[in-house]
């Protein structure tokens, strides 16, 4: 009897969703954005040091060599950014996130990337000396090639560059 009851039940949900779909919602890095996106603008060589850029989302922007030397990017996200020579030294990019973007030649000394989600970015010729990687999350051949030059503690944290990024 309890077997018949389970039947019928499940025959009547599949029916019901037959008849009214549920409409699928699919999500992407880009469709989601808050009041701080800035998508697809250029800032190719503008000066962002030193500025508070708390939760800021640059998606499909062009950072080419723009300076945010000492700012404060915690939470920042770059999503198909290109940040070619950019200047991150200093900067707190905790929490942040950077998905496929494009760090090329980029200068990360100094800075604190803790907690930082960092995957499918490109991470060729980068300056890491006293950067601190601690629980960042990279692709690993982008780690190999960081550790290949990491040196030095971060002189907020006090974290070896070489450790954090759990170099061997």
């Amino acid at each position: 009897m309890m077997i018949r009851f389970w039947q019928v039940l499940t025959g009547f949900v599949l029916a019901f969703l037959l008849l009214f779909p549920v409409s699928a919602q699919a999500a992407s890095s880009s469709g989601v954005t808050s009041s701080n996106s800035l998508i697809q603008q250029n800032f190719k060589g503008q000066d962002f040091s030193g500025q508070s850029l708390v939760t800021q989302d640059y998606t499909s922007a062009n950072l080419e060599k723009a300076n945010f030397s000492n700012a404060d990017m915690r939470g920042v996200v770059f999503n198909g950014t290109v940040l070619r020579d950019v200047n991150l030294h200093g900067v707190d990019f905790s929490e942040g996130i950077a998905y496929l973007s494009d760090f090329r030649g980029a200068n990360l000394s100094d800075a604190v990337l803790t907690n930082a989600m960092m995957l499918r970015s490109v991470f060729d010729n980068v300056d890491v000396t006293n950067a601190d990687f601690t629980n960042a999350v990279l692709d690993g051949t982008e780690i190999k090639k960081l550790c290949a030059k990491a040196s030095g503690v971060n002189s907020k944290t006090g974290v070896a560059t070489r450790e954090s990024l759990g170099c061997k």
